[in-house]
């Protein structure tokens, strides 16, 4: 059974930089285009970023681009989530999300078509 889980949220200023991971186990973490979607209590999942199965396309909400860098490493069956110039409006609980594609070329921003889900990590931050 494939799990995911997040780690790295806390809580931080205004400004500072933040390196969330999602750790993936139980199954080949390569054949999975991954993702990252937060959530605030009262609104829908919201997209971030997603990376295809190889790490050679990336694709960001526009809140995300230029301050957020998505990643991941096949051999360590994890990805990551670098978040610099953080900022209130970053606060939220962040999930990592998977499904399963070989396309190099298709993003998808929709979470309803993510198969999987972390439990999510909380980030916190202050002004």
């Amino acid at each position: 059974q494939v799990q995911l889980k997040e780690s790295g949220g806390g809580l931080v200023q205004a400004g500072d930089s933040l390196r969330l991971s999602c750790a993936v186990s139980g199954g080949a973490f390569s054949m999975y285009a991954m993702g990252w979607f937060r959530q605030t209590p009262g609104k829908e999942r919201e997209f971030v970023a997603t990376i295809v199965w190889n790490g050679n396309g990336k694709s960001y909400a526009d809140p995300a681009r230029g301050r957020f860098t998505i990643s991941r490493d096949n051999d360590k069956n994890t990805l990551y989530l670098q978040m610099d110039r953080l900022g209130p409006q970053d606060t939220a609980v962040y999930y990592c999300a998977a499904r399963q594609s070989y396309s190099s070329t298709y993003y998808d921003t929709h979470a309803g078509d993510y198969e999987l889900w972390g439990q999510g990590t909380q980030v916190t931050v202050s002004s």
